[in-house]
């Protein structure tokens, strides 16, 4: 539930023996993806059209970017397309290699995953036109997808529930 690396970051594991080449049997690639990069990938791979209306009304733009690049050619970027989610308060958006991310009721915090992957280093302080540029971009997904605004995630009470597990 949690938008930093440790409770986001899960490798993919690829398999289509028609589509990924052989060479790249068994290689890694630093392209970063999300849940919400599964259905431009389906919809092209079944050659098939999002709708943009249903019944007349206009229905949510699709969200994310097809892996099909990825896995058939390799490619190692998304381009200028981010990652954006929220969940139960938890927010963060992914533009190449920084990330701002914030718990529930808490600020942002702001990481240069090229460097600090494991997100120890806040450079909030550091790069306020930096924080600035992603929150703005955050809360304008926010409010097109029906998710939170960083706002909204501040005003949601910090979760009650324990980070470490115990044994009885």
């Amino acid at each position: 539930q949690y938008a930093h690396e440790g409770g986001s970051s899960t490798p993919m594991i690829a398999h289509w023996p028609a589509g990924i080449p052989k060479s790249a049997n068994g290689s890694l690639t630093p392209f970063t993806s999300h849940l919400v990069d599964l259905m431009p990938t389906v919809v092209e791979l079944a050659k098939a059209e999002y709708p943009q209306t249903v019944d007349d009304n206009l229905i949510m733009p699709m969200e994310g970017v097809s892996l099909v690049p990825a896995l058939k050619a390799g490619q190692t970027s998304r381009g200028d397309k981010p990652i954006f989610w929220e969940f139960a308060g938890n927010h963060a958006i992914r533009d190449g290699h920084w990330k701002l991310v914030a718990e529930r009721s808490k600020d942002w915090e702001l990481y240069d995953l090229s460097i600090d992957r494991s997100e120890t280093r806040n450079l909030a302080a550091d790069r306020p036109g930096k924080v600035k540029a992603l929150a703005n971009a955050y809360d304008t997904w926010a409010k097109r997808a029906g998710a939170k605004t960083h706002a909204q995630c501040l005003q949601t009470k910090p979760s009650t529930q324990p980070q470490l597990f115990t044994l009885p």
